[in-house]
């Protein structure tokens, strides 16, 4: 499936600190969400579907999957 992204409004987290070295999301059509990375604004996105974007920030905020700390999260 193809998402049009050229209308996208792009934000980041208040918890960035303003830091260039995020990522940003951005709300789309049919509930999708986009994530980039913020020093590449016009590279590639993700696209997750509302169940999956659901699952991925369930596993952030449950820890299942790693920390700041752990390499796989670094890798």
């Amino acid at each position: 499936m193809s998402v049009d992204l050229s209308e996208a409004r792009w934000f980041k987290s208040s918890y960035s600190g303003g830091s260039q070295d995020c990522v940003e999301i951005a709300h789309l059509q049919a509930g999708m969400v986009g994530v980039r990375d913020s020093k590449h604004p016009t590279g590639p996105a993700l696209v997750f579907t509302p169940g999956e974007w659901d699952a991925f920030t369930v596993g952030i905020v449950s820890g299942e999957l790693g920390t700041a700390g752990d390499e796989a999260v670094r890798a």
